[in-house]
């Protein structure tokens, strides 16, 4: 992992993961902040369901990323420091693609944002 990154990045990186308070169940949040934390070219490396620790890296561009503060909606004091990846150039992508469809916006019109799991890992130029 680290060498892919670093491949792809340079020698000086850093990781970004999605990090629970708690432990919880799948619920709805409130966004209460967010600080941008980098952008341009990041890696990003995804784990698989396998008995011993298995990631898929990959290199994405065009993309801002940023540290979201969470809590949630039905309070309980639930807080999550959510790394957010926003993808600035999606104009080749499929324009069936669900997040199109639910925000009702073409391809290459608006930055298409999500929350990685906390299983997840970000990889910056530091």
């Amino acid at each position: 992992m680290i060498d892919f990154c670093t491949s792809m990045l340079g020698k000086r990186v850093k990781a970004l993961s999605t990090e629970l308070e708690k432990e919880t169940q799948l619920r709805k949040y409130s966004v209460v902040g967010f600080k941008k934390i980098g952008g341009g070219e990041v890696a990003v490396c995804h784990m698989h369901k396998y008995p011993y620790a298995v990631f898929t890296c990959h290199n994405v561009h065009s993309t801002r990323v940023y540290m979201v503060s969470l809590e949630g909606a039905e309070g309980g004091g639930r807080k999550v420091k959510g790394v957010a990846v926003c993808h600035t150039d999606t104009a080749a992508w499929n324009p069936n693609f669900e997040a199109f469809q639910t925000l009702k916006v073409k391809p290459g019109t608006v930055p298409i944002c999500h929350i990685l799991p906390e299983d997840n890992i970000v990889w910056l130029p530091n």
